[in-house]
């Protein structure tokens, strides 16, 4: 008796053990999750960094798992065309060619779209199987702290008064723009791959638009990573990401939750881009740009030569960007719960180094430009910088001469003598 008791517990233990997975999940829970992210495909490619992507037939993406995209039509291409006022930088006539890593294993067909294949590692490095694929949550000290900056070195942009809420487990080197409606933004941003020192840490260099309350915002977001958790390596990545408030329980990373409807066979959401930039060497530059079509309200992104790569549907995703954005920003983001505080992250932003180094040495955004409803490309008429640490991180715009349009520079490299 004492026996088959000892082997009936030993039988429930042992179930116990398999299905959980550091006491965050089971194996079931799990395999469904892969299950509803990883649609069939009519293709596969093992790219040579480790990813696999899948080529889903384009009406079959997660995009459609959405209750409010079930009858949706699929906008194949952008309604608008832009009018760019002459934007010019001194870095216009040297700027090199990226790529993404998976290219060169393959490519997808026409009426499919590359995914980033999700597997069982993946999940298990998530905070929790809900989690997976989200930005965390902003945890915010108090409701909202005035400064003032003003950079001697450009008098001819603004001095701002900026409202900004002060978050704990964030710190952010970001140049603003407020009060307009925006309805596109865009940036080449300069390419590197800082230091990320904790798999739950992430670095970005990116650009949001955002719209709504404070506490309750909605973003669209895109332009490179560093996300160990997310993507179980160190490579700089490109991403997407949306929400709907303000992180809390809507929106994710790239496709790995319904949301975003992509069209464009050529680009992966999520996948690894080279060649990165080198200290005093070669600079290398995404082109990222977020811009409304103003006949539909989608919003779409476009990467490198004005290529788009898909959508937001903002009539039935969003409310507040159905109209337009409120805030744009530009620059690099650090997550971590070591900032703000002692003993600092040694995670970097932008190159690692601080945004005083300059071209070469500093991660920079150049051709910055919003969109209005003039559907015409310019700089933005009221700008402002903001580093919620500047010894840990900062940010410049900075104008190298007369008739140039600023470059903004940003990042830092975390913990130093100065932000210990």
């Amino acid at each position: 008796m004492a026996n088959f008791i000892f082997r009936v517990l030993l039988t429930l233990v042992l179930s116990y053990l398999c299905n959980s997975v550091n006491g965050k999940a089971n194996f079931k829970e799990i395999d469904e999750k892969l299950k509803q992210l990883n649609k069939p495909a009519v293709k596969t490619i093992q790219s040579e960094d480790g990813d696999i992507i899948d080529c889903v037939d384009i009406y079959k993406q997660p995009a459609f798992d959405h209750h409010a995209l079930k009858n949706h039509i699929i906008q194949m291409k952008p309604s608008f065309d832009l009018k760019e006022e002459r934007l010019s930088s001194k870095n216009e006539s040297t700027k090199l060619a990226i790529f993404q890593t998976w290219q060169r294993s393959g490519s997808c067909p026409e009426g499919t779209v590359p995914i980033r294949r999700i597997r069982r590692e993946d999940l298990l490095r998530a905070k929790s199987v809900q989690q997976f694929g989200r930005k965390p949550h902003e945890v915010v000290l108090k409701s909202n702290t005035t400064v003032e900056h003003k950079d001697g070195q450009l008098p001819s942009i603004n001095t701002t008064a900026l409202a900004m809420p002060v978050i704990v487990n964030r710190s952010a080197a970001t140049l603003v723009t407020v009060g307009y409606n925006y309805i596109g933004a865009k940036a080449d941003i300069n390419v590197w791959t800082p230091n990320v020192e904790a798999q739950d840490e992430y670095t970005t260099a990116q650009i949001w638009l955002k719209a709504g309350p404070g506490d309750n915002f909605e973003s669209i977001e895109s332009g490179w990573t560093v996300n160990p958790q997310l993507y179980g390596d160190k490579r700089t990545r490109l991403f997407a990401h949306w929400t709907k408030d303000s992180y809390k329980t809507t929106g994710c990373f790239d496709m790995t939750c319904s949301g975003f409807v992509q069209t464009s066979s050529q680009y992966l959401l999520g996948g690894s881009i080279e060649p990165v930039s080198t200290e005093f060497g070669q600079q290398y530059d995404l082109t990222v740009g977020i811009y409304m079509d103003p006949n539909t309200a989608n919003w779409w992104l476009k990467i490198g030569k004005d290529i788009p790569v898909g959508y937001w549907p903002a009539s039935t995703l969003l409310f507040y960007l159905n109209h337009s954005s409120t805030l744009v920003e530009w620059g690099g983001q650090v997550y971590s719960s070591n900032v703000k505080k002692k003993p600092h992250t040694k995670t970097g932003m932008g190159s690692g180094q601080f945004a005083s180094g300059l071209r070469g040495n500093a991660c920079y955004m150049d051709n910055i430009a919003i969109v209005d409803f003039s559907m015409q490309l310019k700089y933005p008429q009221w700008v402002g910088t903001w580093a919620d640490e500047q010894d840990c991180y900062t940010a410049l715009n900075y104008q190298e001469g007369y008739g140039t349009l600023p470059i903004f520079y940003f990042g830092g490299p975390g913990q130093n003598y100065n932000c210990p």
